[in-house]
């Protein structure tokens, strides 16, 4: 068992993110790096944003690559000749990934490809302030920040303790512009790593309470006549922080291996293939499966059907390398023979319930 390590601070609330400012008032000397959602181009945020600071917009149409990181350290690069004081970073999952990724990549050297993988990040990141603007991938309190190599087929982050954020702002008032769809896509992430956590076999009682918490917000929010009210968001914001603790002190299971396989295979964003992968689990997780459809039907949340029934042979064996090459997840819901279980022919029918 490592030793663990969760968020430092967070400020938490209605109105935080007001409190931006003054949380990087003593990192005035240099410059500041903001990685903004795109969503929010077009909006005024009232980024506490000075004349020497670096922002970009993150094209949240496609999950973070190796390569877009590193097209991202190198703009930063080709503007100053420094390292910053703070990078900042608004949005989701994908926003939230990127900016730990960068903030990782700029202190370490070398390409983001070679960090792909556990504990292979040697020094401290950039200090780093992660405000999440919808809720539900844990990306805020996980230590790691997911990016797919498309050369290898690999989609897994730099799982490390320097990518865990420094500070957190937990602002519900930031979800409340959320799609209905994407936000029960987005939301049950957390419920779905929580059980796939307390079904493994690397836990341990904090992690198991994490888990255990999040899961019951997670029920309270879906079981309830409508997700989205403000009393509603604020408990997901804490359910996702909750999530993502539990994964920071443990691992996920069979779900997100076969929903990594539809990212790298298919293009499928990891919120929405985390619950179409759902339609094949009753088989592994019997109960979660039957409370997902449930609390999906209670929202009158729409989930995509059929997307894997008529692939090629050669779609579906790229679909078991992208899927069986998560060997640590898979050893911790099947143990070390899930080779044995998950045969390209078991896999393959797997994926065509889909």
């Amino acid at each position: 068992m490592r030793n663990s390590k969760n968020v430092s601070k967070y400020l938490i609330g209605k109105g935080t993110f007001s409190q931006l400012a003054t949380l990087l008032a003593d990192r005035q000397e240099g410059y500041h790096v903001y990685l903004i959602d795109i969503f929010f181009e077009s909006k005024n945020l009232n980024l506490p944003k000075r004349n020497e600071d670096v922002l970009f917009f993150v094209d949240t149409a496609h999950e973070p690559t190796t390569s877009y990181i590193n097209e991202l350290r190198d703009q930063i690069f080709a503007k100053k000749t420094n390292l910053p004081t703070a990078i900042i970073g608004v949005g989701g999952g994908v926003t939230l990934d990127t900016a730990k990724a960068v903030s990782n990549l700029l202190t370490n050297g070398g390409q983001a490809e070679e960090y792909q993988g556990w504990d292979l990040v040697k020094k401290a990141g950039i200090y780093k302030i992660g405000i999440p603007t919808i809720s539900g991938t844990g990306a805020e309190a996980s230590r790691t920040c997911v990016m797919t190599n498309y050369k290898t087929g690999l989609k897994l982050g730099m799982n490390s303790e320097f990518t865990i954020y420094d500070q957190l702002i937990l602002d519900h008032e930031l979800t409340q512009t959320v799609p209905r769809n994407q936000y029960f896509y987005t939301g049950m992430d957390t419920y779905i790593h929580s059980f796939e956590s307390l079904a493994g076999r690397h836990r341990h009682a904090l992690s198991d309470a994490f888990s255990i918490q999040s899961i019951e917000l997670s029920r309270q929010i879906f079981d309830s006549a409508d997700m989205m009210t403000e009393e509603n968001r604020e408990k997901m914001m804490v359910a996702s922080y909750l999530g993502g603790a539990s994964l920071a002190n443990s691992f996920v299971g069979v779900v997100h291996p076969f929903s990594a396989g539809l990212s790298v295979v298919l293009g499928t964003h990891h919120c929405i293939a985390n619950c179409i992968t759902m339609r094949a689990m009753e088989e592994f997780y019997p109960k979660e499966y039957k409370e997902f459809w449930k609390m999906a039907e209670k929202q009158k949340v729409t989930i995509p059907e059929g997307i894997c029934r008529n692939l090629n042979a050669e779609q579906y064996q790229k679909l078991y390398d992208s899927t069986v090459i998560h060997q640590v997840p898979l050893k911790n819901a099947l143990g070390e023979n899930f080779k044995e279980i998950l045969t390209l022919e078991k896999v393959t029918e797997v994926f065509k319930k889909m």
